[in-house]
């Protein structure tokens, strides 16, 4: 049904309200984002630069733990070989290669902690074909920081079971192995203890990708004036000089 005359303005100035204040409403949040990020990345910095933790301060409950993500650490303990995973399609430097995971058993506590001990690449002609990497028997030191469980990546098929994996699921792992987990990672650096071992330790920082949410901001709210500067014009200036005329 055609609109009436005398409506057609009301609803014209209706839809532009709530054009612009979708728009500036998604603006702002945008923004908000940006902001929570950068707190998040100053959060993240301001851990990093805390003392280390120990074997006893590690978190006991999966609650406990993501206020200790990226906080350093300092563990002895026992390597659990037989219970290496290698974790399949993980780049460093551009290139596609494993994380090695070997759980740590630890001396001051019954648990043990996943530890991501670093990164090898992969044999380009043989995917199974895996690279040696010691792993000392007796007491170690390992210096790194706490980290979430390493990151899924997609995978087809269902979780693996093997030493070659897409993933390592947290739980699963658990009953599979036998051990008792601390609910975190670490990610272990380079020190004295690990030099010729063959892993790469470069590990990527958390995404703190906050120009992104500055770029969608700016859309919105170009969209926002793009819209009130249309009904401005058709709306009120430009009937005005057509009266002029």
């Amino acid at each position: 049904m055609a609109l009436s005359a005398a409506a057609r303005p009301v609803v014209v100035v209706l839809a532009t309200l709530v054009g612009v204040v979708l728009t500036a409403n998604l603006g702002a949040w945008q923004l908000r984002r940006a902001a929570q990020k950068i707190a998040l990345q100053d959060a993240l910095e301001s851990r990093a630069k805390l003392p280390a933790l120990g074997a006893a301060d590690l978190a006991r409950a999966p609650a406990q733990a993501e206020p200790q993500h990226y906080r350093s650490v300092h563990l002895q303990g026992r390597w659990v070989a037989e219970r290496t995973v290698f974790l399949e399609n993980r780049q460093m430097h551009a290139r596609v290669g494993f994380y090695v995971v070997t759980p740590l058993q630890l001396t001051d506590r019954p648990e043990a902690v996943l530890i991501q001990r670093g990164w090898v690449p992969r044999d380009l002609r043989e995917r199974t074909l895996l690279p040696a990497v010691p792993t000392p028997a007796g007491d170690v030191d390992v210096q790194g920081a706490i980290a979430p469980p390493p990151a899924r990546l997609y995978e087809f098929a269902a979780a693996g079971t093997g030493l070659i994996r897409q993933n390592l699921d947290f739980d699963a792992f658990k009953t599979e192995s036998g051990l008792r987990l601390v609910p975190l990672s670490v990610q272990q650096f380079d020190s004295t203890g690990t030099a010729g071992d063959g892993l790469l330790r470069d590990w990527p920082r958390p995404a703190v990708d906050v120009q992104k949410h500055y770029g969608y901001a700016f859309q919105w709210f170009a969209l926002c004036a793009l819209m009130a500067g249309l009904y401005v014009w058709f709306q009120l200036v430009r009937p005005r000089l057509r009266r002029a005329s």
